[in-house]
């Protein structure tokens, strides 16, 4: 992450926020902060939704031998992340924190296992199966590429002046 703000934060220090308000912007679609993080998280998400763009497609087709209760040998077809999906997928976790997937009202606990035991990494998984597709539509359809978010200006924060923002996916 090349940056030229400093934020008031030691080099690990804010590479570590801007990560973490990018992993916060792409889970619940939107953040509020000031002015200048917003502008370098936003660098940071449009690159994340780029890489997801570009290799979400790349899957691969496989069939593997499962022993069934009655040892017979069944052919199973599943399907994989291709090479390029892969390594897309490995960068962005290298940097995305993992935020749990949410149990909902009135949900049990055994239903909400059910539901999120095949998810390891949710923020993951949404970024290639619900924004990937999402914003290569809105590509194809408007001719361009980029431009995932939009910030919002809200005013001076009371007490330092710091000018406040919503920083939200298009």
């Amino acid at each position: 992450m090349a940056s030229n703000r400093k934020l008031g934060k030691r080099t690990d220090q804010r590479v570590q926020l801007v990560y973490s308000q990018a992993s916060s912007l792409l889970w619940h679609g939107e953040i509020v902060t000031t002015l200048e993080r917003a502008k370098e998280v936003r660098k940071v998400a449009e690159k994340m939704i780029t890489t997801a763009i570009r290799t979400y497609e790349d899957t691969v087709n496989v069939d593997k031998l499962k022993t069934n209760l009655k040892n017979e040998k069944i052919k199973v077809a599943f399907v994989n992340d291709g090479p390029r999906k892969l390594a897309a997928r490995r960068r962005l976790l290298a940097i995305v924190q993992n935020i749990p997937e949410e149990r909902a009202k009135k949900e049990k606990k055994a239903e909400y296992k059910a539901r999120t035991k095949d998810i390891k990494f949710p923020l993951i998984e949404k970024i290639f199966r619900e924004y990937a597709p999402k914003y290569d539509a809105r590509a194809k359809e408007k001719n361009c590429g980029g431009g995932y978010t939009r910030i919002i200006k809200l005013g001076e924060r009371r007490g330092d002046d710091a000018s406040m923002v919503i920083l939200q996916l298009v």
